[in-house]
C-alpha cells in the first residue's frame, strides 16, 4: 500500500494585479521502494518543496516516478529536479503541448520541448494502467490531453483530477475557468463525478484546493485545514504584515 502525503496544497485564487498565482498540489505517493509525485508545481515552490521533502526523509534521487495531469508550468517545470524518475504524461497532451508556438499562455516551451525529447519519458493513453494501481483518464477541457489519475494502491481509492476540477466551486457549479471549450470541460467534470462516487470515502485531490472526500449526503468535505498566507513589507522595517488568505471564519497555522 501507498501513503499519501500532500507536499504543497493547492489554493483557489487568482492575483487580480500580478497574474496567476499558480499555487497548485504537489503530492508524494510512496512505498514497496517507490516514490511518486503527483505534479510537481512551478519555480516558486521549489524551497518548499525541498524542505517538505528533507523532512519526510526523502532525497529528489529517490524519486522512482513524476506523474503529471498536463504542462501547465504550475504543474510540469519541476520534474527536472528528479534525475532518476521516470516521467509520465498523457500523449495526446505532450503532442499538443509541443506543437504550440511561443505564447502569453502557461505552456512553458522550453520544459516542454525537454519533456518531449527526454528518453525518461513515458507517454500514457486513456484507459492505460501504468503503474501498480494507478489508471490515466482523459478529461480535456483545461487542455487537449489533460489526464485524471485514479489511483487504488492507497488505504481507500484516491482521485487526481489536476486542473479537470481545480477546486470545490468548479465541481459544484459543473463550469470550469479556463477552457477552450466550456461543453468539454462539463463532460470531463461530470466524469470526475462518476469516478468520485464509485467507491465511497474516495479521496479527491484537485489541482488547485484541499483534498475532499463526500459526505453521507454526497456533498463534498475538506479533509485539511486550509493553510494560505502573504508576509507583505509595506513599512520602514523588515517586520512584516502577515495576510491571511484563507477564508474567513478559518483558523490556520504559519510557520517561517
Amino acid at each position: 500500500m501507498l501513503k499519501l502525503d500532500v507536499l504543497i496544497q493547492g489554493y483557489p485564487g487568482r492575483a487580480i494585479c500580478h497574474g496567476g498565482l499558480g499555487w497548485s498540489t504537489t503530492t508524494l505517493l510512496r512505498g514497496d521502494g517507490a516514490h511518486i509525485l503527483v505534479d510537481v508545481g512551478a519555480f516558486g515552490v521549489r524551497h518548499l518543496l525541498g524542505r517538505q521533502l528533507h523532512d519526510l526523509g526523502v532525497a529528489p534521487e529517490d524519486i522512482t516516478d513524476v506523474v503529471l495531469t498536463h504542462a501547465h508550468y504550475d504543474h510540469a517545470v519541476n520534474f527536472t529536479l528528479f534525475p532518476n524518475a521516470t516521467v509520465w504524461i498523457g500523449d495526446r497532451e505532450l503532442a499538443w503541448a509541443a506543437a504550440q508556438p511561443p505564447g502569453f499562455n502557461p505552456l512553458p516551451e522550453l520544459y516542454v520541448r525537454e519533456l518531449a525529447a527526454s528518453p525518461r519519458v513515458r507517454r500514457l493513453a486513456d484507459g492505460q494502467q501504468f503503474l501498480p494501481g494507478f489508471t490515466a483518464i482523459a478529461a480535456p477541457g483545461h487542455t487537449p490531453g489533460h489526464l485524471l489519475f485514479y489511483v487504488t494502491a492507497t488505504e481507500q481509492p484516491v482521485l487526481f483530477t489536476g486542473d479537470a476540477a481545480k477546486n470545490r466551486a468548479e465541481l459544484m457549479s459543473r463550469s470550469a475557468n479556463d477552457t477552450y471549450d466550456a461543453q468539454v470541460s462539463r463532460a470531463s467534470l461530470d466524469l470526475i463525478w462518476q469516478w468520485w462516487r464509485r467507491v465511497p470515502g474516495t479521496l479527491l485531490v484537485p489541482g488547485h484546493d484541499v483534498c475532499m472526500q463526500l459526505d453521507a449526503a454526497g456533498q463534498p468535505v475538506y479533509m485539511a485545514e486550509r493553510r494560505a498566507a502573504l508576509n507583505a513589507w509595506f513599512g520602514d522595517t523588515l517586520e512584516p504584515t502577515l495576510i491571511d488568505l484563507c477564508c474567513a471564519g478559518q483558523t490556520a497555522r504559519y510557520s517561517a
